[in-house]
């Protein structure tokens, strides 16, 4: 049996819905969620973005050739350059100056994460990195696409719609499909023991990621 990204999903299918359909992604959809809750959210994902920048910069030093440096670098730079002014930006509008994201401390589901992902890059190869990071790359558009499909969602009014409608972006869509693609394209080439290990990885993260929502509902 080949396996691609789906067996990753398919394996961990708890986890994975538990952390596609948690409940402040569903208040999200439907309007409901405290704005204390999304703030609290934004700031910490800004701290995650940081980390993620560091963990591309891994997946450089880890990379076997000049393509997967490109891939690396490029991601790297997009978030750097791009990514984090972006956030900066939401951030803003919500209330949220750039001077308060500086001397943020993390809290101890963003660290639990980030520190997950970057010691699964720095003892693993790069597909164990990149394993790591699937749960938020694709998850996340995933989750807009879900979401768009609910019958509760609300979007009129709705002050999470930009949010969802960034991940739901045939741009967003086409990152997600090309990390699908570069997963599968190495899955297909592993025995059932590699497989396996790898679906643990991303069985852990996707429960970290679903700790991050967590924490926003945490302070209700």
């Amino acid at each position: 049996m080949i396996s691609s990204f789906e067996t990753l999903k398919s394996r961990n299918a708890g986890e994975w819905q538990a952390y596609r359909e948690h409940d402040f992604v569903c208040r999200l959809g439907a309007g409901t969620l405290p704005e204390e809750a999304f703030r609290h959210y934004l700031k910490q994902d800004y701290l995650f973005l940081v980390q993620f920048a560091r963990a591309w910069g891994l997946a450089v030093y880890k990379s076997r050739d000049l393509d997967e440096i490109r891939q690396g670098l490029d991601s790297l730079k997009a978030i750097v350059d791009v990514e984090i002014g972006l956030h900066v930006g939401y951030c803003a509008e919500w209330g949220i100056p750039e001077n308060a994201l500086a001397d943020l401390p993390p809290s101890p589901a963003t660290l639990a994460y980030t520190d997950y992902v970057l010691e699964t890059g720095l003892h693993g190869d790069l597909l164990d990195l990149h394993v790591a990071l699937a749960p938020c790359i694709i998850g996340y558009g995933e989750i807009a696409l879900w979401l768009k499909a609910q019958p509760f969602l609300k979007t009129d009014g709705n002050p999470y719609t930009a949010w969802i409608e960034m991940y739901a972006s045939p741009d967003y869509q086409a990152l997600v499909q090309s990390e699908i693609d570069w997963l599968d394209g190495r899955l297909a080439r592993l025995d059932d023991a590699a497989v396996a290990r790898l679906c643990a990885i991303f069985g852990i993260a996707t429960r970290l990621e679903a700790d991050f929502w967590q924490m926003g509902l945490d302070l209700i």
